[in-house]
């Protein structure tokens, strides 16, 4: 092939296209648990997150509640992914041998937001979100209806794999996924860059600029508990019966279930079957399994990501 920047566009062309159908086929399930939020700062401030909307009856005048200033702040990080290809290989058409790396760029691209926000739910027990408690804690903060401070908790301890339970019907969501630059695949094929002149190479990378917070801690509850229909259903009341200040119901619904790989299993027959096994007492000092109706059979959507397995 004669190099040149007519043919160098149309390569590029190519390399895209490929990296393109990486990243429209790749699965994705950030999205699902965090909203997205543009950003056009080195940072953003997330003040509002002291309040969660909820209707009074209009008697007098209005309350105004303040949005109140938490100090929370998200910065955004940079990400690349870079691959070089060696010139004598377009020289020698011998260039469509790479397309499988930019099909696999465009695919990490894709699953990266899913790293950044499944990767920092599972390190909720030791970061901390907008109140200043880890963002799973049994000493959140909340205002009585005599508006006294008294602890909330939104974990279940215990020694297993975390599995976490969601109300993700809200706009607002349990989780922020802060985007500064999407992913982009840019390219240095000219002969007047260094590295085509200096290696005999051309260099195509993918950058974006981007972030994972933490939203509402009321939209999330973690359990290192076992995964059992006893477990669910506490973690299901704790959200459910959950107040604001003022003791107010928040109304939560949770609907989505996060669990790691080690527990694909257990989530799958909690939610998926239309029946479980427990076990009774037979009358002469033991037990005998039987058959029951799963009550909370596609009570919850599960989520099944290798990111949470550090948790």
């Amino acid at each position: 092939m004669i190099i040149n920047k007519q043919n160098l566009g149309e390569i590029f062309t190519g390399f895209k296209g490929a990296y393109n159908k990486g990243f429209e086929s790749a699965a994705s399930a950030y999205a699902e648990v965090a909203m997205t939020v543009p950003s056009t700062n080195t940072s953003e401030q997330y003040g509002w997150l002291g309040q969660m909307p909820k209707m009074r009856e209009w008697i007098g005048d209005r309350i105004i509640k303040n949005l109140e200033l938490h100090g929370f702040a998200i910065k955004n990080r940079k990400f690349e992914d870079t691959v070089s290809v060696d010139r004598p290989s377009i020289e020698d058409d011998n260039y469509g041998i790479y397309a499988p790396f930019f099909v696999d760029m465009g695919r990490a691209a894709k699953e990266h937001p899913d790293e950044l926000i499944f990767t920092l739910l599972a390190n909720g027990f030791s970061t901390k979100c907008y109140d200043g408690q880890y963002f799973f804690d049994a000493d959140h903060l909340v205002r009585n209806a005599a508006g006294d401070p008294v602890s909330v908790t939104n974990m279940q301890t215990g020694s297993g794999p975390a599995w976490f339970l969601m109300d993700t019907s809200r706009a607002m969501k349990p989780l922020i996924y802060q985007e500064r630059i999407p992913y982009k695949l840019t390219a240095l094929d000219d002969d007047r860059d260094a590295n085509v002149f200096f290696q005999d190479e051309y260099i195509y990378g993918v950058r974006a600029r981007a972030n994972a917070g933490f939203g509402l801690w009321q939209l999330a509850y973690a359990s290192k508990a076992e995964l059992n229909a006893e477990n669910y259903e506490l973690a299901r009341q704790r959200m459910l019966n959950l107040t604001g200040d003022e003791g107010r119901p928040l109304g939560i619904k949770p609907n989505v279930l996060v669990v790691p790989t080690t527990l694909e299993g257990a989530a799958m027959r909690l939610l998926n079957n239309g029946t479980r096994i427990v076990s009774v007492d037979n009358g002469s000092g033991g037990t005998t399994p039987i058959s029951v109706q799963n009550e909370w059979a596609n009570t919850a959507k599960p989520i099944v990501t290798v990111w949470a397995n550090a948790a």
